[in-house]
């Protein structure tokens, strides 16, 4: 089982800027000595596979998992089904099993808007999407570049410090 914290990372929609967050947060956490491991969500058709290459090959042969090792990293293709016109949904607990607490202090989730965790959501007004914590009660704070009139918590978008600081006081420590 896998106790570690988890934070989701949401918007409305795409371009908001959830991985250009998650990628400033990442050296922010690491300075603080806090081990992060990410799950992002992607679209369907996507693959870190290449044609030509052994493991493409392996996959395509009908391999429904396929570990491709070295000694600087390894990573595990799962295929989800091969079912035509069929799409699967990625199962976010199962996913979350996956990461290794020996290797993390920290999961951040990207996407998965609808998960039942505590996130938090980068809004930009430039984007003009909706504004998703009015209605998910999940919301903990929203990360955004403008002033905003909301319930929920806000954290300026542009200071990574103050977002490391909400999430070490809200995530990691909550009880302290």
């Amino acid at each position: 089982m896998n106790n570690l914290p988890i934070l989701g990372i949401v918007a409305s929609g795409s371009n908001a800027g959830k991985t250009t967050l998650i990628t400033q947060l990442l050296p922010e956490l690491t300075k603080r000595h806090i081990r992060v491991s990410v799950i992002k969500h992607a679209h369907h058709l996507f693959d870190i596979d290449h044609p030509g290459k052994d493991s493409y090959n392996i996959r395509e042969a009908g391999a429904v998992q396929t570990l491709v090792a070295s000694g600087k990293r390894w990573a595990l293709m799962t295929e989800m089904t091969r079912t035509p016109n069929y799409i699967y949904e990625a199962n976010l607990d199962e996913l979350i099993q996956q990461i290794d607490p020996e290797y993390a202090d920290l999961i951040l989730v990207e996407g998965f808007k609808q998960a039942v965790i505590p996130k938090i959501e980068v809004y930009r007004a430039n984007v003009h999407q909706s504004i998703l914590a009015i209605e998910d009660s999940n919301i903990i704070a929203v990360a955004c570049d403008t002033p905003l009139e909301l319930c929920t918590r806000t954290l300026d978008l542009n200071n990574i410090p103050a977002i490391a600081d909400f999430i070490m006081a809200e995530i990691l420590t909550p009880n302290a």
